[in-house]
């Protein structure tokens, strides 16, 4: 037993689960230096969607965004999240983008990086590991929760102990859909902690309701942090309310030590931000459905919104309990990106056309194929052939299939690229990238918006 740290998520996961991550850096401004009064263990400040969100729909650049709040927040440590060899975007990036992009985050400001992969494969975040203890931050190797007949404490714990051999300075349980049960968190920390002796930190989320008794059973299980949001941006799918947790452990050999009255101003400022912004009250309150379906809320949205273009929101029932079908033919993957969308498409597809697996999207083909990673458990064979027929799948790290390509994409997009930082945002996000750049020199140099290429002109049709 002993102090509970509080890495706060308000300037990342809470505005990305309730605001769809349009929090802006004047937004936030105000509250940087109240924040790093805090005495929190960190701040989650970067990663996940922020960073396209930023170059996307705030004409921000994310790079500026991080170096702006490093300047502001002095004795605080700032996290991110990265999904490994998938960095910040949704696919497999080679080697040579990872080592630039991690070593690059970490002189920008970072000191902690959350590191995981979607299907647990540890070989999809070797690299990123490897480059972050080359740079000095510290690693916090990551376990994806979840619920299915192959996924047990034994297998999370295995998967734990490979991150800790890989030089994890601390392990993560992250619950993406908040269905991690508090009894079992309580079972799943207290395994780790027998053999595991690095510091164990809990992610969830509020989706179901259970994430604040989640936390506490985990707390009295041994955990040494927890995952919490200032009160006016928690709860629904977002975390646990920090004050909420920061009162609870008051007066106890777990007390945070940490100030509710300076809790309580921020709190104000950001309830003015969750006002301004109109969240859709649907996003705070609680849906047992991610219970029952081990759906995460995001993918129901996504659902969703698949099922209403195509006007056939009357096949939602039918869908919900195609997913199940379709993750258990596909090994079992935990449901979180990229891998959550895959089965949800292949899912609307099949109930969409009356016939399983009669139109295959090629992310479920590069998937069967092992282009992700390895399945939780090796796929079956009569499902292989109707993905891929005879095919063979890869069975080494899908990045050895990877060439290098930081140079030929420096060259591509030279004419826009003012650092080692634009070649990053623009390997992960190419047009989304080139917008920004495109808007970024307009107002740099007040260029006739005429002479700018259109979307979809090649770079040498740019006037230089």
């Amino acid at each position: 037993m002993g102090k509970i740290k509080i890495t706060d998520t308000i300037l990342r996961d809470a505005h990305q689960s309730l605001l769809a991550t349009r929090m802006s850096y004047e937004e936030m401004e105000p509250m940087l230096e109240k924040l790093d009064e805090v005495g929190y263990f960190s701040l989650e400040v970067w990663g996940g969607a922020t960073f396209d969100a930023c170059l996307r729909f705030l004409n921000e650049d994310p790079w500026i965004r991080l170096r702006k709040i490093r300047k502001k927040i002095k004795k605080t440590k700032l996290q991110m999240l990265l999904r490994g060899q998938n960095l910040l975007g949704y696919k497999h990036y080679p080697d040579d983008v990872v080592d630039m992009f991690v070593s690059k985050s970490i002189e920008n400001g970072i000191d902690i990086i959350r590191i995981f992969d979607a299907l647990n494969d540890v070989r999809n975040m070797e690299k990123s590991i490897e480059v972050a203890k080359r740079e000095g931050a510290h690693v916090q190797g990551t376990v994806v929760y979840t619920i299915s007949p192959v996924h047990s404490l034994d297998k999370f714990v295995e998967t734990a102990k490979e991150l800790v051999n890989l030089g994890s300075d601390s392990i993560c349980i992250k619950d993406m859909a908040g269905i991690l049960a508090p009894y079992d968190a309580y079972k799943l920390v207290k395994k780790m902690k027998e053999e595991i002796d690095i510091p164990i930190q809990i992610h969830t989320h509020y989706t179901s309701g259970m994430g604040s008794m989640t936390c506490l059973k985990a707390i009295e299980a041994g955990v040494d942090i927890v995952d919490t949001a200032i009160s006016s941006l928690a709860l629904g799918t977002s975390q646990p309310p920090t004050e909420s947790i920061v009162a609870t452990l008051r007066n106890t050999s777990y007390d945070t030590g940490l100030d509710l009255t300076l809790l309580a101003e921020l709190a104000q400022h950001f309830r003015e931000i969750l006002e301004r912004h109109k969240v859709n009250p649907r996003l705070l309150g609680v849906d047992t459905r991610v219970i029952n379906y081990q759906i995460p809320g995001g993918m129901l949205s996504n659902l969703t919104s698949q099922l209403q273009q195509q006007n056939a929101l009357d096949k939602f029932e039918e869908v919900i309990k195609e997913v199940p079908k379709v993750r258990e033919e596909l090994g079992y993957p935990p449901l979180v990106t990229p891998t959550s969308q895959i089965v949800g498409t292949q899912a609307v597809l099949n109930v969409l056309t009356g016939e399983r697996y009669k139109i295959i999207p090629n992310e479920v083909k590069l998937y069967v194929k092992g282009f992700y990673g390895r399945p939780t458990v090796p796929i079956k064979e009569e499902i292989k052939k109707i993905i891929i027929g005879d095919e063979e799948p890869i069975t080494c790290r899908p990045a050895d299939l990877l060439e290098p390509q930081l140079e030929e994409l420096r060259s591509e997009a030279a004419v826009y690229l003012e650092s080692d930082e634009d070649l990053l945002s623009y390997a992960l996000f190419p047009q989304v990238a080139v917008n920004f750049f495109q808007r970024r020199l307009i107002e740099k140099t007040k260029v006739d918006p005429n002479l700018v290429i259109s979307e979809d002109s090649s770079f040498s049709a740019y006037p230089v």
